[in-house]
């Protein structure tokens, strides 16, 4: 199983990136989605979906995730536009 946050690459197209995402479907197929690094006219591009079998680890990384996220805390997090005087 690819590991969220490793560098990868598609061995059959060689598209690179990052594995952002991993979905597994009721008949066995699993599917990774690749962000890749670079930037398409100074935006990012869209991750790509690959199945799983064709898709190689090039550098495993643990995600990078900030304190601040819902990862962490394991629920929603807090709307920054809503101040605690209006709730």
């Amino acid at each position: 199983m690819i590991k969220l946050g490793s560098k990868v690459r598609d061995t059959l197209t060689g598209y690179a990136g990052v594995a952002v995402a991993r979905t597994e479907y009721q008949y066995g197929c699993a599917r990774v989605a690749i962000e890749a690094a670079t930037l398409t006219e100074g935006k990012p591009v869209d991750p790509q979906w690959f199945d799983e079998q064709r898709v190689e680890v090039v550098e495993e990384e643990a995600p990078k995730v900030s304190r601040d996220s819902s990862a962490t805390s394991g629920g929603p997090q807090k709307d920054p536009s809503i101040s605690s005087s209006k709730q």
